[in-house]
């Protein structure tokens, strides 16, 4: 069984930043496809962004390009979403997703594991 918990959300100006974490209790993080999605009131949760199980392989909505960076750190069992630029429409809540084949895909039912959310509003 694989837990996460995220952190970093908040309330925050348009235009301003925040960098999301995702902490993994799983002892084989580093194998991992890890991916955050983020699903806004009404509706549905969609993927926002991916990375492969050694950083090497990395995907984005295109509605987040240029704005949002995943990136993670093995060693300390952790995936971090940077969202800079933050606009009204990234409102919602923000999960973090845990895939064990090594491929990075969209849709939610591909994931194993999420954690419960961590809430990003954005004021206009």
């Amino acid at each position: 069984q694989v837990q996460l918990v995220e952190s970093g959300g908040g309330l925050v100006q348009a235009g301003g930043s925040l960098r999301l974490s995702c902490a993994s209790s799983g002892r084989t993080f580093s194998t991992y496809t890890m991916g955050w999605f983020r699903q806004a009131p009404g509706k549905e949760r969609e993927f926002v962004a991916g990375i492969s199980w050694r950083g090497g392989s990395t995907s984005y909505a295109d509605s987040v390009k240029g704005r949002f960076t995943i990136s993670r750190d093995n060693a300390k069992n952790t995936v971090y979403l940077q969202i800079d630029s933050l606009k009204p429409e990234d409102t919602a809540v923000y999960y973090c997703a845990v895939r064990l084949p090594p491929t990075i895909t969209y849709a939610t039912i591909t994931y194993d594991y999420w954690g419960q959310g961590t809430q990003v509003t954005v004021s206009s």
